[in-house]
């Protein structure tokens, strides 16, 4: 099922599932955060507890799992946007109240550690999540116009759209050197596919394997990204985990965002990673896609429908049902 779109005037509440606001996370990027909110015509209200931190950057479950069921039990919220991504978001995962996400689907939208949040809420309820840029990207960085018009094309429209490269980006939302995106997509396997796109951080989705929380893989298109806290090596062990899943062999394709620099990951690496997988021979598989921990990064639907064509020397990817 896919959630209701939003329109001018809705209201979105910010919570914090995994980590709390950063201290560097500063008052005027808060305020950046809510004009661009603004510019897609909507309100912005805050969790009680999204600048609460402990030892480990979070604050309980318990105050967690009341904001999130606090945005999905007021009607007035129509969208949830987490306040970053973290490491903690799985220890919600089997108290949250299902059954009153179920009763008013609304879109939920974040990256990172999220991915477990989003992932299971559509396993467990069929309800569509979105893997986009949370609160904090949306406040730090200031090359989001590419962001800001991807959250539109998803949140505010049913019209496909293709999901095309992005002129310059930076490596990470904190980051403020542009960089010409030359490469623009890698592509390695040719093919062409049609299916349910699900996916997310793929250390964050190894978290989740053999649980009830992660949806089957059959029939799916993968969108997958590593951020800098893993390397190379570590995308090849990760990979081969989601490989070694039920249903790995009814993947129809892959999709593989843009790495951050500290991953080691050249576009060599990223080739020799996909040729050494004997699984991916016979799918589409293209790399460098924009989104993940890089800026500007586009939105696609956990739980929606997309088409990929890979060939030679381009690909395209286009978002049929969001």
């Amino acid at each position: 099922m896919i959630p209701p779109k939003l329109k001018a005037g809705d209201h979105v509440r910010v919570i914090a599932p995994a980590h709390g606001f950063s201290p560097s996370f500063t008052t005027e990027m808060r305020k950046r955060g809510e004009k661009n909110l603004g510019e897609l015509g909507l309100t912005v209200s805050y969790g009680k507890h999204v600048d609460e931190r402990n030892e480990f950057d979070t604050t309980s479950i318990e105050k967690r799992l009341e904001d999130l069921h606090d945005a999905y039990a007021d009607p007035k919220v129509r969208c949830s946007i987490p306040a970053m991504g973290g490491s903690s978001a799985n220890q919600l995962l089997k108290h949250i109240d299902y059954g009153l996400v179920k009763k008013d689907p609304k879109i939920i939208c974040g990256l990172s550690d999220i991915t477990a949040l989003a992932e299971a809420l559509y396993a467990k309820t069929g309800i569509v999540t979105y893997y986009g840029p949370h609160f904090t990207m949306l406040g730090a960085s200031k090359l989001v116009d590419y962001s800001i018009e991807h959250m539109r094309k998803t949140f505010f429209s049913e019209a496909p759209f293709p999901l095309t490269p992005a002129e310059h980006y930076c490596d990470s939302e904190w980051d403020t050197q542009k960089i010409v995106n030359e490469d623009r997509f890698w592509p390695v396997n040719e093919g062409e596919a049609e299916g349910e796109s699900i996916g997310g951080n793929l250390l964050t989705l190894n978290f989740l394997l053999g649980s009830e929380f992660i949806p089957d893989l059959k029939n799916t298109i993968l969108f997958l990204e590593a951020n800098k806290v893993i390397d190379y090596k570590d995308v090849q062990n990760t990979l081969q985990s989601i490989l070694n899943q039920p249903n790995s062999d009814k993947i129809l394709g892959i999709i593989v965002g843009r790495f951050q620099k500290q991953t080691g990951m050249t576009r060599d690496l990223f080739w020799k990673t996909i040729k050494s997988k004997k699984e991916l021979e016979k799918i589409p598989v293209v790399g460098n896609v924009d989104f993940g921990h890089t800026v500007p990064m586009l939105t696609f639907p956990i739980g929606g429908k997309v088409k990929l064509k890979v060939m030679e020397n381009k690909a395209s990817i286009e978002v049929l049902e969001h």
